[in-house]
């Protein structure tokens, strides 16, 4: 079991959020991801608090995804996926709900939910060190309507489709372009630019930017009926191939996926 914790920090009118879990490339565990919606109350909660930065220890990885590790005893059954994908949608929308704004640092790897969670932050600020996927399709897992409908809110159909047929590794140049992040620098030079696009913002009149994230979020909500679509993502979520490429992934081979 994984020893990760979310570690939430004040500095001035700047709060953190720091996933520490070094150990597996700051993978998210379920603690972890329990963690968030409290933060971002305590931030709320905190008028000082004007701008939140969310990175990962250190600099090998942002965060390499959720923590597998966990999956077969807290990731396996019908109910308690329920439980899990719960708490991974609570955190997102606690992000995604914040009335002060929401910063991704990035160092090195953002992978996967790391990614789903950088997404669901208002802004990303990259290293040149920092790659990039969502290795869903390499996995079996489903991934839900609301993190794809971020994933094409940001870069696009085009793009978004080739992120998650191919599962592919990004590199820096490669995000930036596609308009997965809004800017990349050296990484020495990642922590200098954020502290000052944040204190920036802090600033700021609170309820004009309050406001526009307000509006930004109503532009991309998913509309629709997505029924067809939850039903796809329940299949993979009971399917063999789930369970293969879990296994596979902790037993660092190729998974072999038969479609059922």
């Amino acid at each position: 079991m994984s020893e990760g914790k979310l570690r939430v920090e004040q500095d001035g009118a700047i709060g953190r959020m720091i996933f520490d879990n070094t150990a597996r490339r700051n993978a998210i565990n379920a603690d972890m991801w329990r963690a968030i919606p409290e933060a971002i109350e305590q931030f709320r909660n905190t008028p000082q608090v004007r701008c939140i930065v969310l990175r990962g220890q250190g600099e090998t990885a942002f965060a390499a995804g959720a923590d597998i590790s966990e999956f077969e005893t807290r990731r396996s059954s019908d109910d308690q996926v329920k439980t899990y994908e719960n708490a991974v949608t609570a955190a997102h929308l606690a992000i995604e709900g914040s009335s002060k704004p929401v910063i991704a640092q990035i160092h090195g790897f953002c992978v996967g939910g790391g990614l789903a969670t950088a997404l669901s932050c208002d802004l990303r600020y990259a290293g040149e060190s920092a790659r990039f996927a969502i290795p869903a399709a390499k996995l079996g897992l489903g991934y839900g309507v609301h993190g794809n409908s971020r994933l094409v809110a940001t870069v696009g159909h085009a793009a978004a489709r080739e992120i998650m047929f191919s599962a592919q590794l990004y590199d820096a140049s490669e995000a930036l372009a596609m308009g997965l992040v809004n800017r990349v620098v050296a990484d020495a030079a990642l922590d200098e630019l954020v502290d000052s696009i944040a204190a920036r913002i802090a600033a700021n009149a609170p309820l004009t930017v309050a406001a526009s994230k307000i509006a930004f979020e109503a532009i991309i909500a998913p509309s629709g009926d997505f029924t067809n679509a939850e039903a796809a993502i329940s299949a993979c979520m009971r399917s063999e191939d789930y369970i293969e490429g879990r296994r596979a992934f902790m037993e660092k081979r190729k998974a072999q996926f038969k479609g059922r």
